[in-house]
């Protein structure tokens, strides 16, 4: 459990820097906009009142709310599987990273009462409207690690309740 936890913390925290970094020190916030790569790589201003790419926007407090209480019982969950269950380092990785990443996302809803998001990623003549932030990233990554890799992992205590042959 021990890597579930600081890999939570080390996500958390390279998410709330990076939004400080970006959005308060470089002025994203004043600005709008920032090409950093083009056309690849650009920060763009944005304040996400739903989830993914928007999905659910809702401007209401109660909206807020349960998004809040959504994202706190899904973490919940997951730290109760991963001390059952998660015996390898890369499901508690993974674990970790879904957690510190919608942990982040939690916070900007507390303080902000929306999402921070800044990067806007293109290529290959798409001009892509989303943006996201790094906390959605770690949300992914952590999420698809617990899809491919949790199966490996098994209860800990054994086969109770299970009869032989």
């Amino acid at each position: 459990m021990r890597l579930v936890f600081s890999s939570t913390l080390l996500a958390f925290l390279i998410d709330q820097f990076s939004k400080y970094a970006v959005i308060h020190s470089m002025g994203l916030a004043r600005v709008g906009s920032i090409d950093v790569l083009p056309p690849v790589l650009n920060f763009r201003y944005g304040e996400n009142r739903g989830i993914n790419f928007g999905l659910f926007d809702g401007s209401s407090d109660a909206s807020r709310w349960f998004l809040i209480v959504l994202a706190l019982v899904i973490c919940a969950a997951v730290v109760i599987w991963a001390y059952r269950s998660a015996t390898r380092e890369i499901t508690q990785l993974s674990a970790g990273l879904l957690i510190g990443g919608a942990l982040g996302n939690v916070l900007d809803r507390l303080v902000y009462g929306y999402v921070l998001d800044f990067l806007n990623v293109s290529c290959c003549g798409i001009n892509n409207p989303f943006v996201f932030n790094v906390a959605d990233i770690f949300i992914f990554v952590g999420a698809i690690g617990l899809v491919f890799f949790a199966d490996g992992d098994k209860p800990r205590g054994g086969a109770k309740g299970k009869k032989a042959g």
